[in-house]
């Protein structure tokens, strides 16, 4: 079950965006049927379908979309369906008979969400590019990396998760909900330039209220700053810590035996680096276990940084049942509300 119980999606099977999209909305509730090419594209990293966990918790149709059998099939399967997921550039639905208006002729209250990177319309619409270059045009990559360092790519989790997944899902169940009230469908066109760009909000703000520059490794929370830092550990362990408030950095100091009058003023941005040296060198001195029995579940603001493979097993991941081990992999997934103790988004 789950509160998206009884909404049907078709997706169409696509990398990145579309599946994690669909995955999120099947993890809470919804029926999702994607439809696969009869042969392997060679679309993104390749590996055996048991490692692409973003494909779980729905069934796969192969259907063949450029025959008249196969669109015809499609077509059935969309006049029974809330909403469709597609992913491919802007005009390949249209050419293929698939299209906002195919669709919504045979289903006037279909939601049809379309996530690419660049949009459905633009400059740059037809043109191939992948998550980096997409949070490329919009800021977000400038400000990641250190002081005096090249731009540091976070993964592909700003543009094709953030930015793309997530807006998508959120247009999707807006539109859904929409639809229920109006009996009409819609067009959903989640561009992921445009969700990194609105997840940009805020640091516009900061830079507008001078309270943030474009230089990197400079700012508060660009590992300018020595209270909002990652720092290395005796055993070769790094450690994050996050006590931006005063009461939270006046904890941190306290338990690390530090007198504040020795500090420089939190805030004084001339004195972070000679804060973040003394720091560094502080944190080197012990292990990061003993550092977690220090630090961890304190006002201090504080966290071990794992792996992925270590991830699954802390206590509080454990605790909140974040991960279900699926083939020998843990696998994150979103729980039910009504779960005791699980992790829940609702």
């Amino acid at each position: 079950m789950g509160p998206l119980a009884g909404i049907k999606v078709v997706e169409l099977t696509g990398i990145g965006p579309g599946p994690m999209c669909a995955m999120l909305l099947a993890d809470l509730g919804a029926t999702v049927l994607r439809i696969d090419r009869p042969e392997p594209s060679d679309l993104g990293l390749q590996r055996e379908l048991r490692y692409d966990l973003l494909l779980r918790g729905r069934p796969a149709l192969a259907l063949d979309l450029k025959s008249p059998d196969g669109k015809a099939l499609a077509l059935r399967l969309v006049e029974h369906a809330d909403a469709l997921i597609e992913g491919f550039r802007p005009g390949v639905t249209e050419r293929l008979g698939l299209g906002p208006d195919d669709c919504l002729a045979r289903n006037p209250r279909l939601v049809y969400g379309r996530v690419t990177g660049w949009g459905q319309g633009g400059p740059l619409a037809h043109a191939a590019g992948h998550d980096i270059n997409y949070i490329s045009l919009v800021g977000a990559l400038h400000a990641f990396g250190r002081r005096g360092q090249p731009p540091t790519p976070p993964l592909n989790l700003i543009g094709d998760f953030g930015g793309g997944a997530l807006y998508l899902a959120f247009g999707l169940v807006c539109g859904i909900l929409e639809a229920q009230r109006s009996g009409r469908g819609q067009v959903v066109d989640a561009a992921m330039v445009d969700g990194a760009a609105s997840l940009m909000t805020a640091f516009h703000g900061l830079v507008a209220a001078g309270l943030a520059t474009h230089e990197r490794g400079a700012n508060h929370l660009d590992t300018g700053s020595h209270f909002y830092n990652v720092y290395e550990c005796a055993d070769g362990r790094w450690i994050s810590i996050a006590p931006i408030e005063g009461k939270f950095y006046a904890e941190l100091l306290r338990r690390l035996d530090i007198d504040p009058a020795t500090m420089p003023p939190q805030m004084d941005r001339a004195h972070w680096p000679e804060a973040q040296a003394r720091l560094t060198a502080l944190f080197k001195t012990r292990k990061c276990a003993e550092w977690c029995n220090l630090l961890e579940g304190t006002d201090a603001c504080f966290a071990p940084v794992l792996t992925t493979d270590e991830a699954p097993h802390h206590p509080h991941n454990a605790a909140r049942q974040t991960y279900v081990e699926i083939d020998g992999i843990g696998d994150p997934r979103l729980s039910r509300p009504d779960q005791a103790g699980a992790g829940s988004i609702l």
